[in-house]
């Protein structure tokens, strides 16, 4: 061994020889760990595998995705939290989630554009002169209260991120109907036309189909509910009284379970006029089907997106689930989601990576100035297509109700199973 000289020698040797036994002892460790795998439950609207690839790429994280039909999803992650990391679907299941206890409160201290988040969640308007709407809007359910239960007042937990949201109607295809005008004669009440008996579907989704049906029974004149988001039993039974009969005069064609079952119906002819979401408008008319997303005169069904965290997320996982969180609000997947219709809670973020023309278009409420794809990449929009319903804040300005679960949720459940299994 040579000789030291003086004491700086001697701790210039040691301070190396100890960096050596560290890298001795943690590079075993490094090669042997593993990526976090966060495993995201919810459908096929925004479980799509170029987002999955993407996050995978800039997070350096692991995800798996698990799509399933709406009813589905919210039966197996309330069942089940340990089936599931995050939880991706629509505001109608936060109150099902909460009580069953397979949610935890989210941190907002640990959402990095909290502060972005518009007005839409945290007030349930955009504008000060839109309609709230009926049944459980966003502000309703988001803040979790000293107490443990869910309201309004502003907390530092909160029991969904916002991001995703639009709102919803029905589709027709306009080789079958003719063309409406937006917002005056187009009507939920066309949902139970006898003109379309035959060929009209609807969401299978207790929470979502149920309030099409019934803002479509009271447009027909059929009845009037004295609050349409908050259902009594003696509605709910008039309404299903209403819809067994349409039922059985064959009116309906189906029920359909998810986005891509919903497009086939059209594309097979099997309807012209349903429940529809947006994404499946934009992949009909990707299809060259003429699908019309209607403006009803009632107003729009409306929904908000929600991303929660399972009961039984901990550790590592917890804080990818945060990581994951944080990335959707981070621009991109908000450019990429306009493109199937929908709106993200912080859209200045994603405007200068969508082209002037996009944002126009499906922000602004104006005409194309060139085809526009949708998220499949095939042509959705042609030059001089305005957008059905017009702008965001014109669109978040007519809502009829919101998609809620009523405290008389069970009771309306059995008669829906009821009415598929009639």
């Amino acid at each position: 061994m040579p000789k030291l000289s003086n004491r700086r020698d001697f701790l210039r040797t040691l301070s190396v020889g100890a960096a050596a036994s560290a890298v001795a002892f943690k590079v075993p460790y490094v090669f042997a760990k593993k990526p976090v795998t966060l495993r995201v439950m919810g459908t096929h609207v925004t479980l799509q595998e170029e987002l999955r690839q993407r996050a995978m790429k800039e997070l350096g994280i692991n995800i798996e995705f698990t799509p399933m039909g709406s009813a589905a999803v919210l039966e197996k992650a309330a069942s089940n939290p340990s089936s599931f990391d995050l939880y991706e679907q629509w505001s109608d299941s936060i109150n099902i989630l909460w009580q069953a206890g397979a949610i935890q409160p989210i941190d907002v201290q640990r959402l990095t554009y909290w502060d972005e988040i518009n007005a839409l969640t945290k007030t349930g308007k955009l504008v000060e002169n839109a309609k709230t709407g009926a049944g459980d809007a966003p502000n309703k359910i988001l803040f979790v209260q000293s107490d443990g239960t869910l309201g309004t007042q502003p907390t530092e937990q909160i029991s969904f991120m916002p991001y995703v949201h639009n709102v919803d109607s029905f589709g027709y295809n306009t080789q079958h109907i003719a063309k409406g005008e937006a917002y005056k004669t187009e009507s939920w009440g066309w949902l139970l036309d006898d003109r379309y008996r035959g060929k009209v579907s609807l969401v299978n989704a207790p929470t979502i189909g149920i309030f099409d049906a019934a803002l479509a029974a009271q447009a027909q004149g059929l009845i009037t509910f004295d609050d349409i988001g908050n259902m009594t039993i003696n509605e709910i039974d008039a309404l299903f009284e209403i819809l067994m009969a349409k039922k059985q005069q064959g009116h309906f064609a189906g029920l359909w379970t998810s986005v891509p079952q919903s497009v086939e119906f059209m594309k097979t002819n099997r309807v012209h006029i349903q429940s529809m979401f947006s994404p499946g408008v934009s992949a009909c008319r990707g299809q060259g089907i003429p699908v019309v997303y209607a403006s009803p005169k009632e107003g729009y069904r409306a929904w908000h997106g929600v991303m929660c965290l399972s009961a039984n997320t901990h550790g590592h996982v917890k804080d990818a689930a945060y990581e994951y969180m944080n990335w959707w609000l981070s621009g991109y997947p908000g450019a990429f989601i306009a493109r199937q219709g929908y709106y993200i809670s912080n859209p200045q973020r994603s405007r200068p990576l969508m082209s002037d023309d996009e944002w126009q278009y499906w922000y602004e409420g104006q005409a194309a100035n060139s085809a526009l794809t949708g998220t499949d990449g095939k042509i959705s929009i042609q030059p001089g297509e305005v957008r059905d319903g017009g702008s965001y804040v014109k669109r978040f300005s007519n809502i009829a109700v919101w998609n809620t679960v009523m405290p008389n949720y069970d009771y309306s459940l059995d008669k829906w199973y009821e009415l598929l299994n009639a």
